[in-house]
């Protein structure tokens, strides 16, 4: 299973430093051939990758530090046995999972709300998930024990102490798992960005990645459709390092990060996921 898992990560590592021809030939299968990082320098070329990078890491923390400041109390309140009327509430919410308006009103929503062309566009719609609602819910109803939350009560505690000072240091699994399966549908969103944004200067990462990997495809079309084969190939050599250099760039600060929230990863998803 390791070896599954890791050849296609070494092998796109791998050909995003290899010449083309010889990814294309069958002759580059594991190990760098003919090593050369042209597509990483005429990536990073393109000024607005920093630019990029900046704005998918402020939308990736922002709107994770958003998504869990609306899903924590949400499920630790409808975690609680006391709660009134959290049968209708939950229905309510689960038929969101199976119907949804559609792109065109949730276009007219977001321009409604007055975020057209902000960073909001990218961060608020989708902020929150059913899914992510009913994993941590059954995990509080788990590991947050009623019978310690009434305890706390007799003492004093009200429940915002409660949820505070005994909910959020025992959720630490869940916490992780959430934020990081927030986080990545963050940084790799572009859709979202490519609906609601005109100005570049807030374009996230994915979308600028996008626009190179389009703009070198159609450079080769244009070749093509004007009988322009000298540098056809070239072009087409371009386009094939420019898309592994792409893949890598996307992803490897998630590759960084994951290992360190691996054991909560793991932890989090398999308690929250033991109950309905």
């Amino acid at each position: 299973m390791l070896l599954v898992i890791l050849y296609p990560i070494i092998y796109i590592l791998s050909a995003s430093v290899s010449n083309p021809l010889d990814v294309n030939s069958g002759k580059m299968w594991l190990w760098p051939v003919d090593m050369t990082f042209e597509g990483y320098m005429r990536v990073f070329d393109n000024r607005e990758i920093g630019m990029g990078y900046l704005n998918t890491s402020v939308y990736t923390l922002i709107g994770t530090v958003i998504h869990l400041a609306l899903l924590l109390p949400c499920a630790f309140a409808l975690s609680r046995k006391d709660m009134h009327g959290k049968g209708i509430i939950m229905l309510f919410l689960l038929l969101t999972m199976f119907f949804s308006g559609g792109l065109i009103p949730n276009y007219l929503l977001i321009k409604e709300l007055g975020m057209m062309n902000t960073g909001w566009a990218v961060m608020v719609p989708g902020a929150i998930s059913i899914w992510s609602i009913v994993v941590t819910r059954t995990f509080f109803a788990m590991n947050v024990p009623q019978e310690l939350q009434e305890a706390a009560e007799i003492d004093g505690s009200h429940l915002f102490g409660v949820f505070f000072r005994i909910a959020l240091p025992l959720s630490g699994p869940i916490i992780a798992v959430m934020s990081l399966f927030h986080a990545v549908g963050l940084w790799n969103q572009y859709f979202s960005a490519l609906l609601y944004l005109s100005d570049r200067s807030l374009f996230p990462l994915q979308l600028i990645l996008r626009e190179i990997l389009i703009l070198q495809e159609m450079n080769t079309s244009m070749m093509m459709s004007g009988d322009q084969l000298e540098g056809l190939a070239e072009q087409a050599r371009i386009a094939d390092i420019l898309k592994y250099a792409v893949m890598i760039i996307s992803a490897l600060p998630l590759l960084v990060v994951y290992p360190f929230l691996q054991r909560f990863f793991v932890k989090g998803v398999l308690i929250g996921s033991l109950k309905g």
